[in-house]
């Protein structure tokens, strides 16, 4: 388990990869995300919730959709009362509910997390701790480690839902 104080970052492995996260409400710490990634800061980040609850007005939606689905799915929504630091302009919000038991337990007790790949822009994600280690060294202040990342996984499913109702997939 972590626990994230104001302004701290980790690396843990979610239901794809590993990812450097960031609880969704700390914009200092979303921040500092995107400068140890070297992110571009106008591109949004994906959300893991623990579940429907934690998402607001489209919970329901993006619970419904995942639910469609086997393998890992993202679903992007319009965004309602997000702050800008996770809008970044934009206006809609990527949220992921994993199907990973022990991951939706974590986040229930974290809150919400920005979740993008654990790797510097345009380097290969880290398939364990020790690569994800090597990249960020002391600048992270907690590693969990979840074990290999099989060659196999990739990153989640992308499903845009229109206001209208109608579905994109995106990746």
């Amino acid at each position: 388990m972590i626990q994230l104080k104001k302004g701290q970052v980790a690396i843990l492995r979610t239901d794809t990869l590993y990812g450097l996260v960031a609880s969704m409400s700390d914009e200092e710490a979303v921040e500092k995300v995107y400068q140890l990634k070297g992110r571009d800061f106008t591109k949004p980040c994906i959300v893991l919730v623990s579940d429907e609850a934690s998402i607001g007005e489209y919970g329901d939606l993006v619970a419904g959709v995942s639910s469609q689905y086997t393998e890992p799915t993202t679903v992007v929504v319009p965004s309602t009362t997000e702050p800008s630091w996770i809008t970044r302009g934009g206006d809609t919000v990527a949220y992921r509910i994993p199907h990973d038991e022990a991951l939706r337990a974590l986040l229930k007790e974290t809150g919400p997390l920005i979740a993008p790949s654990a790797n510097p822009q345009g380097l290969p994600p880290a398939k364990n701790i020790e690569e994800a280690r090597e990249y960020f060294g002391q600048q992270v202040d907690h590693y969990l480690d979840g074990g290999e990342v099989s060659s196999q996984m990739v990153a989640s499913q992308l499903i845009q839902v229109n206001t209208d109702g109608s579905q994109i997939k995106l990746r």
